[in-house]
């Protein structure tokens, strides 16, 4: 058997599924129903981002199966730099905008 036969089942794909809905409605219900302070809110969002993304990567993605888990590794710190440089340069323009106007 070759590793692209080793997929999950039905069960992790639609556990995945509804664990992603779950943390994509309890951001928008916090910011709709403002609950929370604009620091305390941002925080909130990131972290439940964060979680979200371990989600995808175990239950879609497959990260820890395979032959070769130490790619799979490298891998994962490479896109985590480049998130933490894309959410941090975006909130560092927001915040410098929101000082200009």
């Amino acid at each position: 058997m070759n590793g692209h036969e080793n997929h999950g089942s039905s069960k992790t794909y639609i556990m995945g599924f509804l664990f992603s809905i779950i943390l994509t409605i309890i951001p928008l219900w916090l910011v709709i129903q403002h609950v929370m302070s604009k620091s305390m809110l941002t925080v909130s969002i990131l972290l439940i981002a964060l979680l979200q993304l371990i989600i995808q990567f175990f239950f879609f993605m497959h990260i820890r199966e395979g032959e070769k888990p130490r790619y799979h590794v490298m891998a994962l710190v490479l896109g985590a730099v480049m998130v933490f440089t894309i959410v941090a340069g975006s909130i560092w323009i927001m915040t410098f905008n929101s000082q200009v106007h």
